[in-house]
């Protein structure tokens, strides 16, 4: 049984939980969404496993987890990296954010989630048991794509790269992948995309 650290707004900690129930209650916990980047700016996509219990066979960035009690954030984050792509990088915090969304199968996925970026050049052998398929995408195939094929992608990737591009951007430019900017036009049409309910933005 995994348990996740329930938080307030704040990210102080309330208790802790079962994931499942955590998901079905929408109770507000901790978790964390990594982006890996290779030299050229391309983000390591994965496609969920069919076993998941929601977002089955979505696209998704590179891994997503969460922390278990007593245990930080940034270790959760290389942990589920190994665990479901089968290798470490550098890994460093960007920014966070909370947000509710209603799921598949009934479930509401409420997290304050960090954001870690890391860059990694080798092709990944995922986990057969967490990751379907994978593939590497830059940044604006992958905006083209959402807006044609929305459906196809995880709920939460398809929020931080139409809210948070440019934070994103910012991060893999630092480590040293210079992507183009933002194209505002192709982020107004993104927007017109149907909402993804209750999401809170914090800095």
């Amino acid at each position: 049984m995994e348990t996740v650290i329930l938080v307030d707004e704040n990210d102080h900690v309330m208790g802790s939980l079962e994931k499942l129930q955590a998901h079905q209650d929408g109770r507000l916990h901790r978790a964390f969404s990594v982006f890996v980047f290779d030299s050229t700016g391309r983000l390591l996509l994965q496609r969920r496993s069919s076993t998941k219990y929601h977002s089955a066979n979505l696209w998704s960035n590179t891994c997503c987890g969460h922390p278990r009690p007593g245990e930080s954030v940034s270790f959760a984050a290389h942990r589920r990296l190994r665990e479901e792509m089968n290798f470490d990088c550098d890994l460093q915090e960007q920014f966070r954010f909370t947000y509710r969304i209603r799921l598949d199968q009934r479930l509401i996925e409420h997290e304050y989630d960090y954001v870690f970026v890391g860059e990694c050049n080798d092709d990944p052998v995922p986990n057969v048991n967490e990751v379907s398929d994978w593939k590497w995408m830059n940044i604006d195939e992958l905006k083209l794509d959402i807006e044609t094929n929305h459906a196809a992608y995880s709920y939460w990737l398809q929020h931080l790269i139409v809210t948070h591009e440019a934070k994103i951007r910012e991060a893999v430019n630092q480590k040293g992948a210079t992507l183009p900017a933002a194209d505002l036009k192709l982020q107004e049409q993104l927007f017109m995309l149907p909402p993804l309910p209750l999401v809170r933005q914090r800095e």
